[in-house]
């Protein structure tokens, strides 16, 4: 018993330290920059010294827990709520709408969500059934219909995710002015470079699969990054 508990204390250790573990490589490092690119493929990382680097690394690897804790959140939020995620988008954008005193219409679910109309009549349909939302009479578009979201789904939803969530502005709070427009201008900063105008493998339909079948997406690790 002794020796088992001195093994696992010792993998522990190992794992802790980045170095490769019986299990593969610790979770950390799919976001380690030299773990990744190892040759400099991806990055020229000349003239950028060590200590740099490995805080970039721990940076991006905090940006991937972040991740993960929402992914839970979400995961938790959906399993409570017997939805999935398009449905729980829904319902935030309603639970949005009526904060704001704005009517919601399916031409609008179906815009902030990006669906066709169709999938939005269905998404409706089946919210409807369940006892989450209601339609009725636009109050000044006869053409349009106005959803709702029902009080006993919005307080269910307030109550759980919503008030889990809402722990984030905490964070925040905690933040001197001027250490949150650094955070801002960052963020901002790492979803431009993130975007994908222009980029000719994200807009094209056809990727390289073999001849004969479909392409689709490639499986992601934890990180964001495409496997192979």
């Amino acid at each position: 018993m002794v020796e088992r508990r001195d093994e696992a204390d010792e993998h522990e250790l190992v794992s802790r330290t980045g170095a490769p573990t019986r299990d593969g490589v610790e979770a950390g490092a799919v976001y380690d920059i030299e773990a990744s690119d190892p040759d400099g493929v991806l990055l020229d990382r000349a003239g950028v010294d060590a200590g740099a680097i490995r805080q970039i690394g721990e940076l991006m690897a905090s940006l991937g827990e972040l991740r993960d804790a929402e992914q839970r959140l979400a995961e938790a939020s959906r399993r409570y709520m017997k939805l999935n995620e398009t449905d729980m988008r829904a319902l935030h954008y309603l639970i949005v709408c009526a904060n704001r005193g704005a009517v919601a219409t399916p031409g609008g679910i179906a815009q902030h969500l990006g669906i066709s109309t169709a999938s939005t009549t269905k998404l409706l349909d089946r919210l409807e059934r369940g006892g989450h939302v209601t339609r009725a009479a636009h109050p000044s578009d006869r053409r349009a219909l106005a959803i709702t979201i029902t009080p006993e789904t919005q307080r269910a939803a307030m109550e759980t995710v919503g008030r889990q969530q809402a722990r984030r502005f905490h964070s925040a709070a905690r933040l001197t002015e001027g250490e949150r427009e650094v955070v801002i201008r960052f963020l901002r900063d790492m979803t431009g470079e993130l975007g994908l105008d222009g980029v000719a493998w994200a807009e094209s339909d056809t990727g390289s699969a073999e001849p004969g079948t479909t392409p689709g997406p490639a499986p992601r690790d934890r990180s964001g990054l495409a496997l192979p």
